[in-house]
């Protein structure tokens, strides 16, 4: 039963949900919205800041300026309903951890470049990773366009390029890791042994080998497709805290074709057609699940710990060794642009620098031999 006057009732799941009304700039419109939390208390805080929001939102399309925080909001439910929810997620986490705290209470107008970029470089943001910090900038810029579109502000523009952030560079495994790897994924092989050869072999990431199914695989054509990702995310109104979820790469170029070796084909076939999902059989595999299944082969290969993910930079790096051109390995890794694949993923390796400094010492002995003769 709902508490008398304050819309805030305790659900069947346990959790206690609280209701209000807000204004939906999108489709003109008043709109019932919910908040929920764990206790009473939790739910009450969160409906007074959701409710000022609501007030300033109905101000602000009078033509007054609202705070930040209601157009944050604001433009989150409309990217519930136009986006996929995994991407909502996204925004919505970033927003609640890195941006509301900060900027909720300031009125959108008021807002400046300087002010952001400070928000953006403060002390409390060092640990976070570049990635991290562009995809702030991302959100905070979108909603800002929000409020200029319905709101009739004409906010601060911020560039992510002004952020002064020392790009870290991309781990890749080492020729010697790599080989004791393999060594050990050969011995005694399975198909989760053979899911970490498929990562190494074609860039695949840890969502993309989790839901990868046979369907997707051609072995006669020699060719991998990526139609689908998994990964476990909150949802609103579930009683638990996240569910795994299946759906579309994370772009439209993330969704493509990957040509196999005569190599992988052959490690492929004795697997080929045993349940609907490589991996799992019944369905897509618990990528966290899957991760620590790679921690403890890294562990039994004599490697210390890294993330899944330096199987996709050790591939790319890989093959710029082996002579690909970044054009198609931009497109195989489903890259938009081959500026990221240049940035991020080629990472020669102290071997190739080697060998390109030892080309140079050849240059330079020839002088010097026509010096000393």
């Amino acid at each position: 039963m709902a508490r008398r006057g304050e819309n805030i009732r305790k659900r069947k799941d346990g959790r206690w949900e609280g209701r209000y009304m807000s204004y939906d700039a999108y489709h003109k419109r008043s709109v019932v919205r919910s908040v929920y939390g764990r206790t009473y208390a939790e739910v009450k805080e969160k409906l007074a800041e959701r409710k000022q929001n609501a007030e300033l939102l109905y101000k602000g399309n009078r033509k007054e300026c609202p705070l930040f925080g209601a157009v944050a909001e604001e433009w989150l439910f409309t990217v519930k309903e136009l986006k996929k929810y995994a991407t909502y997620r996204k925004y919505r986490n970033t927003y609640e951890n890195h941006i509301r705290k900060t900027l909720g209470k300031c009125p959108v107008a008021e807002l400046s470049a300087d002010m952001i970029k400070a928000i953006l470089e403060c002390s409390d943001s060092s640990a976070l990773s570049e990635s991290s910090l562009r995809s702030i900038a991302c959100v905070i810029n979108q909603i800002l366009s929000y409020a200029e579109t319905h709101y009739h502000v004409i906010p601060a523009r911020f560039s992510s390029r002004k952020l002064r952030m020392p790009r870290k560079p991309i781990e890749v495994l080492n020729q010697s890791e790599q080989t004791r790897l393999f060594q050990f994924l050969y011995e005694e092989m399975d198909i989760y042994k053979a899911g970490i050869i498929i990562c190494i072999s074609t860039g695949l990431r840890l969502g993309e080998i989790c839901a990868l199914k046979w369907e997707d695989i051609d072995l006669e054509g020699k060719l991998l497709h990526v139609n689908r990702t998994v990964q476990r995310i909150a949802v609103d109104g579930e009683a638990s805290k996240t569910i795994l979820m299946e759906g579309v790469p994370k772009s439209i170029f993330s969704k493509r074709e990957i040509p196999l070796s005569d190599e992988m084909v052959r490690l492929l076939f004795s697997y080929y057609g045993k349940g609907g999902y490589v991996i799992n059989k019944n369905g897509p595999a618990e990528p966290r699940t899957y991760q620590n299944r790679f921690y403890k082969y890294l562990q039994n290969a004599g490697i210390e710990r890294k993330n899944f993910h330096i199987l996709r930079h050790t591939f790319a790096t890989n093959c710029v060794a082996s002579g690909v051109d970044v054009k198609s390995l931009s497109e195989i890794l489903g890259h938009s642009d081959v500026k990221i694949t240049l940035n991020r993923y080629i990472h020669p390796g102290m071997e190739t620098k080697r060998e390109h400094l030892n080309a140079l010492s050849a240059v330079y002995g020839q002088y010097m031999r026509r010096q000393f003769a």
